[in-house]
């Protein structure tokens, strides 16, 4: 009987458990979506029952299989609290898109409390991040503060609510680089820092024991009692699944945002241009740093195409309103629906489209949407260039990654070869290699079965992919910095 590893993949807008066995076959997944809810403009949460309920209903078929091992990967600085002794959510879960506590970051912000938190945490005082998120509850829900303080509440972003969970209790835990997200978390000593919980507030008692990401994490209530042995945060699974083990090597997962980030070794490199320094992983008793650019909107530009606007019925109908010479007809598209994060980081900035005229098509919208995303990506890797990174190619994967207008738009934006690689689900792939080689339960070399299809700039487009380029720029820059006048 050969060895089976189920990695549960919890996303944004969705959760799949795969069973895969010691060669990364797959041989068996099941995928549940649920909605997000956006109570108030840039507000953006998930009901904690319904997104359990989608963990145990793709997890279901294989509670009474023998399994050799459990992984998990999950959306990274969304934030859940709960009741200690009841083991209930006190509020909905908050996505990492969510907005609110802009005013809350700016009401704290100095020189000296930001450069505190980039010198610990690698990080910016953004709303994105976790500890924000946590304040916010604490702030705005009944009685929520005083059991903070009485030690009654528990925090977790999605790896540790799950594990909680799954293990009736039991295991309370978190590995570093989901922890390295919460703006609490000291990315050079490895623990939680006392002085950024003081800063805002939140107690030490409400935080899992954070531990590397091949850690032995327990055992889960399923028929044999798997064990949990690889947690990753999503992007650094994608990270490790693409083979990005050695510094230098980069890749970006187009999902729900879009997530570059490159291995810089065993030091952290820290960037004046809005980019953030992280943990990629702590794997095999090492530490290894990444330097990455997160965007807000990627796949979810494709969904608000097909759910908001109607434009397609599915999907991959977009590459049939692509134009294949990626004419936009000067129509520009802002991917901004809650705000935008690096490099810029303004969260005020909201979406919108330019340059519509009357005889504006459908695939005028649809193309402006995507090269949006080449745009940003662009953004990141020239902010890589300017810290004097060298890079050759990229490597992709993510929903996104199978479009072949994309593929080749991207190339030609950012005028580097774009790898794919033969599974695009790197985030699983990843955390579930670092399982099968943590459990020693492969004896090949399991990255040899990745394979790469290289796609190359398009020399006769690139021009006007420059111009394009250019315009798209200087119309965000005019929204990021209005004159008086206007």
């Amino acid at each position: 009987m050969s060895n089976k590893i189920l990695t549960i993949d919890q996303g944004t807008t969705s959760t799949r458990s795969i069973l895969f066995n010691e060669k990364l076959d797959i041989l068996e997944q099941y995928q549940c979506e649920y909605p997000l809810i956006y109570p108030k403009d840039g507000w953006v949460e998930i009901d904690p029952s319904v997104l359990l309920s989608s963990v145990n209903k793709t997890t279901s078929k294989f509670k009474d299989i023998p399994l050799s091992k459990v992984a998990i990967t999950n959306q990274r600085e969304t934030t859940i609290v709960w009741d200690r002794k009841t083991e209930q959510p006190i509020y909905n879960a908050i996505v990492w898109q969510d907005r609110r506590t802009s005013a809350y970051c700016d009401s704290i912000k100095s020189k000296e409390v930001e450069q505190l938190i980039t010198s610990k945490t690698g990080l910016l005082l953004d709303p994105y991040f976790s500890a924000t998120k946590i304040r916010w509850i604490l702030d705005n829900v009944d009685g929520a503060l005083q059991k903070a303080k009485n030690g009654e509440l528990c925090f977790g972003t999605i790896d540790t609510y799950l594990m909680f969970k799954l293990s009736n209790g039991k295991i309370f835990k978190t590995d570093y680089t989901n922890a390295s997200r919460t703006l609490l978390f000291n990315i050079k000593t490895l623990r939680w820092d006392q002085e950024l919980l003081d800063l805002f507030d939140i107690p030490i008692s409400m935080m899992p024991e954070a531990v590397p990401s091949d850690d032995n994490f327990g055992d889960i209530n399923f028929s044999n009692n798997p064990s949990i042995n690889a947690v990753m945060g999503d992007q650094h699974a994608a990270l490790f699944g693409q083979n990005c083990l050695k510094a230098g090597q980069m890749k970006s997962t187009y999902g729900t945002g879009c997530f570059l980030m490159l291995n810089t070794g065993d030091k952290p490199i820290y960037s004046t241009d809005g980019l953030l320094t992280t943990l990629a992983f702590h794997w095999n008793g090492d530490c290894h740093y990444a330097i990455e650019g997160s965007i807000y909107s990627a796949g979810t530009i494709v969904q608000w195409l097909r759910d908001g606007l109607k434009l397609i019925n599915e999907s991959r109908d977009c590459e049939k309103y692509l134009d294949p010479n990626f004419q936009t007809n000067n129509v520009i598209f802002t991917p901004a629906f809650n705000g935008l994060g690096a490099p810029f980081w303004n969260s005020r900035i909201r979406a919108s489209f330019d340059g519509i005229t009357r005889d504006t098509s459908k695939e005028d919208l649809v193309t402006a949407s995507l090269a949006s995303i080449s745009y940003q990506t662009k953004e990141i890797v020239d902010c890589l260039l300017n810290i004097g990174i060298e890079i050759n190619e990229l490597k992709i994967d993510g929903g996104m990654s199978v479009n072949k207008w994309f593929q080749k738009h991207l190339a030609t934006t950012i005028n580097k070869n774009v790898l794919i690689p033969s599974n695009t689900e790197s985030t699983a792939l990843g955390v579930t290699i670092m399982s099968l080689m943590n459990a020693e339960l492969s004896d090949v070399d399991i990255f040899n079965g990745i394979s790469f299809n290289k796609v190359e700039p398009d020399a006769d487009l690139k021009g006007y992919v420059d111009e394009d380029n250019k315009k798209w720029r200087n119309n965000l820059l005019k929204k990021l910095n209005p004159s008086p006048s206007s």
